[in-house]
Parts: structure tokens; C-alpha cells; sequence
């Protein structure tokens, strides 16, 4: 036993260093690339007022265009009041203007075009970056894990093996979950914000050209604009916890969620609940909560179904749940090597779920025959909470 011992310590030490090796390494790429992306900032920004310096120029040029064309007819036509160095003149300005303007909004395009290269690189190094942070934060929780006392190693390896993937679990759902939220917001709010922008600026520029009938188009178009973010952050509100669940319970927040996915969807939705109904612990009725909602959300998502049904059964020692959708279906077999395409999104991402609350979760499908889940939550194993 003492001879093991000494085998896992040293393999254990041996770990702990290349980790420790490996973990400066990734703090050295991410701290390189986060300089990297405030760099470009700076670059983006610069690059963002030249082009609104051109633009400016680019309007200036067009307007002082239609003036020397306007001139250049005037003096063609008008053979008495002047002569043909008149013309002449006028003709030359055309051109130099026409010449000027071509130029600068040559300049306008490339600089747009910079401008979009550097956004699409700054995302790619704001991506990178994302992903040391999430390698280093796991790689700090397995060192955490590694470096505690040695001396008890045969007891750690036989009692909190389990415990240590459960952190694990744990510490990824919540990752998950954020790069989620961050998505809804990046791909919802931060838009619908960005696009506020942006016609901002136009209406300003509207204002000094004195276009008001334009302006006031716009103002009407920002107004349903703000109202479409504020909605966007509502549902990231509401995605994040559902108030309803807590003063309510599940089944009333089930019936909205289902009704509004089939508003939002376009898909025909039945939702069914057996049994008595009974409150159950706020963290079980959350956890079904996000079950039955990444199964919605899945069937939309991949298996483009008609209709998609739930049915929630209360028995005296379990909960049962049952999702049904007439999509496209799969082979069960499967289901693993997909899965690796959507990593802890999905099924898979389920199942874990299910386990943690000690349940089973049955999945039943087929090509073209849609996909029935069957979740079993058991409720008698949970104690009151004071």
C-alpha cells in the first residue's frame, strides 16, 4: 500500500507540474492577447473616425458635384451672358470635383472595408481570449484539486473521486450557462444597441442637412427600435428566472413558457399534467423548469417539428416527464458522436442533469418517426426544507 502511495504522490507531483507549467503558458497567451485586442480597439476606433471624417467629406464633395454640374448647364446654355472661357472654367471645375469625389469615396470604401477586417479580427481575439479563461479557470479547479493533501491520497482517490467530478459538473453547467446568457445578450440587446447607435448618428446627420420629414420618419423607427431591445432584455430576464416559478410554481410557468414558444415557433404545442399537483423544492422545480425548456428548444432547433407536446405526471414518490415532437428524429446509437458538436448543449447536457438529481432519463427515436424523452425525477429522496 505504502509503495502505491508513493507511485500516485510522485505521479500526482509530476501533474501538478506540467499543469503549473502549462497554466503560465496559457496566462502568458491570454494576457498577449488580450493586449492584442486593446490594441485593436484603438485601431478600430482610429479607423472609425477617419470614415466619418470621409463621410463627412464625402458629403461635402457631393453637394459642391451638383453645384459646379448645375453651373456648368447654366453657363452651356447661356451663350450671350458668357463666354467660352467661361465654359471652359466651369467644365474644368466639374471634372476636378468629379475627380475629388471619386477619389474619396474610393477612400470611404477602403476604410469600410479596414474597418469590417479589424471587427471580424477583434472578434476572433476576443473568442481566443474567451477560451484561455475558460482553459485556465479548469485548469485552476483541477490544480486546486491536485494540491491538496497528498498524504491522504487513498482516501481522496476512494471517497471524493465522485464529489470531484460533481464539482466539475457543477463548475461547467455554470460556465455554460454564462456563455448562454452572453450569447442571448450579444446576439439580442448588444444589437438591437448597436444598431441604436448607428441610426442615431444618421438622424443627427438628417438634422443638419435640415431633412426633417426624414428625421421624423427615423425618430418613429428608433421608438420601435428601443421598444424591441427593452422586449429582448425582458426575455433574457425572464430566461434567467422566472419569476412566475416561484410565486406560481412549475406547472402555471410550464403553461407560459409552452404557450409563448408556440407563439414565437409557429409550432402546434399541447401541454397535459396527471396527478396532484404539489409544490416541490425551488431547486427540483427549476431544474425540470430547464429540462422541459432545452427539450422545446432543442426540437425546434433540430428537429424542425409540427407539433411537440408535454405531459407532467405527479406520483406520490416521483415526477415524471414526458416530451414528444413529430420532427425528423435520429438513431439513438448516435447521439454521442453528435453531441461532441454541442457540448453540453443537447441531450447529453440533459442527462447530466437528470443524474445529478438522481433520475433516468429515457430517449426514444428514430429517422423520420420524431423523438420521445421520458424523464423520471424521484421526490421521496429530498428533504423538507426548514
Amino acid at each position: 500500500m505504502d509503495n502505491q502511495v508513493d507511485v500516485i504522490d510522485r505521479v500526482i507531483k509530476n501533474a501538478i507540474k506540467v499543469m503549473e507549467e502549462s497554466k503560465y503558458q496559457i496566462y502568458e497567451i491570454l494576457d498577449s492577447s488580450r493586449n492584442e485586442a486593446i490594441a485593436m480597439n484603438a485601431e478600430l476606433q482610429m479607423v472609425m473616425d477617419q470614415t466619418a471624417e470621409i463621410c463627412d467629406k464625402v458629403d461635402e464633395l457631393e453637394r459642391n458635384y451638383r453645384l459646379a454640374r448645375l453651373r456648368l448647364t447654366d453657363v452651356s446654355r447661356d451663350f450671350v451672358r458668357y463666354t467660352e472661357e467661361d465654359i471652359k472654367q466651369a467644365y474644368e471645375k466639374a471634372t476636378q470635383m468629379q475627380l475629388e469625389l471619386m477619389m474619396y469615396r474610393e477612400k470611404e470604401g477602403y476604410l469600410k472595408t479596414r474597418r469590417d477586417d479589424i471587427q471580424k479580427r477583434l472578434r476572433a481575439i476576443e473568442g481566443s481570449v474567451e477560451r484561455a479563461e475558460t482553459i485556465g479557470s479548469q485548469m485552476s479547479v483541477a490544480l486546486e484539486y491536485l494540491s491538496g493533501d497528498l498524504s491522504q491520497v487513498t482516501r481522496i482517490l476512494e471517497s471524493a473521486k465522485t464529489r470531484q467530478l460533481l464539482g466539475l459538473k457543477i463548475i461547467l453547467a455554470q460556465e455554460e450557462e454564462r456563455k448562454r446568457i452572453a450569447r442571448e445578450i450579444h446576439d439580442g440587446p448588444a444589437q438591437s444597441l448597436a444598431n441604436l447607435v448607428l441610426r442615431t448618428e444618421i438622424v443627427e446627420r438628417m438634422l443638419n442637412k435640415q431633412e426633417f420629414e426624414m428625421v421624423q420618419n427615423e425618430i418613429v423607427d428608433l421608438k420601435s427600435q428601443v421598444r424591441f431591445g427593452l422586449e429582448e432584455i425582458r426575455k433574457v430576464i425572464f430566461n434567467l428566472r422566472p419569476m412566475a416559478l416561484d410565486d406560481l410554481g412549475l406547472v402555471p410557468t410550464l403553461r407560459k413558457f409552452i404557450h409563448d414558444y408556440e407563439d414565437k415557433h409557429r409550432i402546434k404545442t399541447s401541454f397535459e399534467v396527471r396527478g396532484q399537483e404539489r409544490r416541490l423544492r425551488s431547486a427540483m422545480e427549476a431544474a425540470i423548469y430547464r429540462l422541459v425548456q432545452e427539450a422545446f428548444t432543442n426540437a425546434a432547433k433540430h428537429a424542425h417539428p409540427s407539433y411537440v407536446t408535454c405531459e407532467l405526471t405527479y406520483d406520490e414518490e416521483e415526477v415524471r416527464v414526458i416530451v414528444r415532437d413529430n420532427g425528423f428524429g435520429f438513431k439513438v446509437e448516435s447521439l454521442e458522436e453528435k453531441s461532441k458538436e454541442h457540448a453540453h448543449f443537447g441531450l447529453l447536457g440533459m442527462q447530466e442533469r437528470v443524474e445529478l438529481l438522481e433520475g433516468r432519463m429515457e430517449i426514444h427515436s428514430a429517422e423520420n418517426r420524431g423523438t420521445r424523452i421520458v424523464i423520471q425525477i424521484p421526490t421521496n429522496v429530498e428533504k423538507r426544507e426548514e
